[in-house]
């Protein structure tokens, strides 16, 4: 694997660098962030990492080594390829998608283009233990999880009061959870929850 590569900038596209390193360069693909860092003709040293498929090697880029470990872990995750990692990074920091992912923020994670409701609850089901949580954001993220845990198991109950199943409430209360907002409100949200499972 290349971990690393360090030369001149020899190029600079929308998407990639052009590194020149031993007098070859080497195309690597960046997010914004990370080429707004780089100057033609200067010296510069990317964090890579090494995509490998059957028709093709491709190298991505990054400032730090704490990206390039968000990138490769983001692709742990179903349906996440090397690009949507890359458009992750682009829009967020590593630090931002941490506490995104830590917080079930779905809003933040639909904000990536690629990304929709459901990927971006399997991206937090399959993440959320894995990808860390910055140590400034981290209670913050525990008092919205704690708030969360109030609603949904309020609401949870409210459900499986009223007859269905507790595989019906949990299916609803993912579905209504991206609009319940910083301060979740019961009432409102069962109201939302039935209606999704009148109509699906």
């Amino acid at each position: 694997m290349i971990a690393s590569v360090a030369g001149k900038v020899a190029g600079i596209a929308p998407d990639a660098a052009v590194i020149e390193v031993g007098g070859v360069g080497i195309l690597t693909h960046c997010t914004p962030g990370t080429l707004a860092t780089l100057r033609l003709g200067e010296e510069a040293r990317l964090a890579t990492s090494l995509v490998v498929r059957e028709e093709s090697l491709t190298l991505y880029g990054f400032a730090t080594d704490d990206e390039r470990a968000v990138f490769e872990l983001l692709q742990t995750a179903s349906g996440v390829g090397p690009k949507l990692a890359l458009a992750m990074l682009a829009v967020h920091t590593p630090n931002a998608l941490r506490v995104a992912v830590a917080s079930a923020d779905l809003k933040a994670l639909t904000q990536v283009p690629g990304i929709g409701q459901k990927g971006a609850q399997r991206i937090v089901l399959e993440l959320k233990d894995r990808l860390g949580t910055p140590e400034a954001a981290v209670n913050a993220a525990l008092n919205g999880e704690r708030r969360v845990a109030v609603w949904r198991e309020q609401v949870h109950s409210g459900l499986v009061g009223l007859g269905y199943s507790s595989k019906d409430a949990d299916e609803a209360i993912s579905v209504i959870e991206p609009d319940a907002g910083l301060e979740p409100q019961v009432a409102p949200l069962l109201k939302a929850a039935l209606r999704y499972l009148s109509v699906r």
